[in-house]
């Protein structure tokens, strides 16, 4: 394995989960939870799917520089609408790859979490630009369990 490859399969620290939030309909509020079941279709009690977007991750550092390009302070997680803000791990960093959250939950990130034309009904003129960028990962679940506010968010070894 090349030094490169090997540099980016490693994490400075493990994460942590901050936050989670369940939508419970298409326009509902979100709902935040301490704790929170997931299973194949993703988050119990919230509106997503099975497959490559059943779980929604975000960068607790990047509420901040969302709020930074609206020239207000750190930004709501419930505004952005997805399920998970964690702190300490570069999300995207890791496309394609696994994290463990807790002692039971697996999950593959997959892929950018695109804004919503509703960040410009939340945030004003702007907000749809403002999270481009920082809007987080989508993950599919691969091993199902309970998530709770305060876990450690780790990054598996590949394969």
């Amino acid at each position: 394995m090349s030094e490169l490859r090997q540099m980016m399969g490693r994490a400075a620290q493990a994460g942590r989960v901050d936050w989670i939030g369940l939508r419970p309909g298409r326009r509902a509020d979100v709902v935040a939870v301490d704790a929170v079941r997931v299973t194949e279709a993703g988050l119990e009690g919230d509106r997503a799917r099975a497959g490559k977007r059943a779980v929604s991750l975000v960068q607790a550092e990047h509420l901040a520089a969302i709020g930074g390009y609206l020239g207000r302070g750190l930004v709501a997680a419930a505004d952005l609408r997805r399920n998970l803000v964690v702190s300490g791990l570069n999300l995207l960093a890791y496309r394609d790859r696994e994290i463990g959250i807790g002692a039971e939950v697996v999950l593959r990130l997959r892929g950018p979490c695109a804004p919503c034309s509703r960040m410009e009904e939340t945030f004003g003129h702007g907000g749809y630009a403002a999270v481009r960028g920082h809007g987080g990962m989508v993950a599919e679940v691969v091993r199902t369990g309970t998530i709770r506010r305060g876990d450690a968010v780790v990054l598996r070894p590949a394969p």
